[in-house]
């Protein structure tokens, strides 16, 4: 039987729409089920915090069950590998840190490439870390520090909360800024650092801002800048590091990526979910009540921040030849 003209022409344009009609279905059934989002750092961490808000808002919103799976070990290392060998499916989903990008110059040898292997969806917040020292020191501002520390090289101990953790490498970049030379002293966490450093065991220490609120407010601890590029609303009277030395900028920041091809379709509707949470009154509170700033990005942008930190850092993981 010979088909007419018209027939063939309506089922050439059917042929034709129907992968556009695909990736709408696709996009409409998305999540079918549980979508896990693994985190690198374990319960209780900013990233853990972050992951659990914004898993709460989308799981009312598209009514399904977001998990949090912590897995935490090398840096987040661990929890990334695990979403790079996932389906690219959509559910199975990472909380991004600036960890990711630190480590991708840090560790020489590791089964995956972040920029490579996993697909930026979101932004999620940026969080600025504050430089702090023992209120007996002399220096009341950070250009008195700076210059402290030059008149005493090597003398002034610098608490180091994990090496090659945000707050390390943040230490590292304002020492090569300010062309100090100040002694590095590791810690295996925040907890003891914080010990010695009200103690005045050690001098400065470079911390999330969240964790040192605490001790800033009741007076132990004398905050002489925050690592943003500008000021917080949490501390509006201490300065950021780059009024005084130009461009420094150094504060954490979480997203979320996913396995390296997923349907863009899948990015595209957790994307305008996400950024919808982050412009939500409650949901914004209770970020900033984590000392944080909702950092909302289309993929494409969250995409430039993931490659430009990794660039950024690796530049100075080489200099400080920072080693895990």
């Amino acid at each position: 039987m010979k088909l007419s003209r018209r027939r063939c022409l309506h089922l050439v344009a059917t042929a034709a729409a129907l992968p556009a009609f695909s990736r709408c279905a696709r996009a409409q059934a998305y999540p079918a089920r549980p979508v896990r989002v693994l985190e690198g750092f374990g319960s209780g961490s900013s990233a853990d915090l972050a992951a659990r808000l914004i898993g709460h808002w989308l799981s009312e919103r598209l009514g399904q069950h977001f998990v949090i799976e912590n897995r935490p070990g090398a840096g987040s290392n661990v929890a990334t590998e695990a979403v790079v060998r996932a389906a690219p499916d959509g559910y199975t989903l990472l909380t991004c840190v600036t960890a990711n990008a630190i480590n991708a110059t840090l560790y020489e040898k590791l089964n995956f490439n972040f920029i490579r292997d996993i697909a930026p969806v979101a932004g999620l917040l940026r969080m600025s870390l504050v430089v702090l020292v023992n209120p007996s020191l002399a220096a009341k501002t950070l250009p008195e520090f700076i210059d402290y520390a030059k008149a005493h090289p090597g003398k002034v101990n610098i608490a180091v909360p994990g090496n090659g953790s945000g707050p390390h490498v943040a230490g590292e970049l304002f020492k090569m800024m300010a062309e100090i030379n100040i002694v590095n002293v590791p810690y295996r966490g925040p907890a003891s650092a914080f010990s010695d450093l009200i103690s005045g065991q050690v001098q400065v220490m470079f911390v999330a801002l969240p964790a040192a609120i605490g001790y800033i407010r009741a007076g132990e601890l004398r905050a002489l800048a925050v690592t943003s590029a500008s000021r917080s609303s949490e501390l509006p009277d201490v300065p950021a590091v780059a009024e005084f030395l130009q461009a420094y900028e150094a504060s954490g920041w979480i997203g979320i990526g996913a396995p390296k091809g997923i349907h863009a379709e899948i990015i595209d509707k957790l994307n305008s979910n996400i950024t919808a949470g982050l412009a939500d009154p409650q949901l914004k509170a209770r970020i900033k009540g984590l000392g944080a700033d909702p950092m909302p990005m289309t993929p494409t942008q969250f995409g430039a921040l993931m490659g430009d930190e990794t660039k950024k850092w690796a530049k100075v993981v080489k200099f400080a030849g920072i080693k895990p």
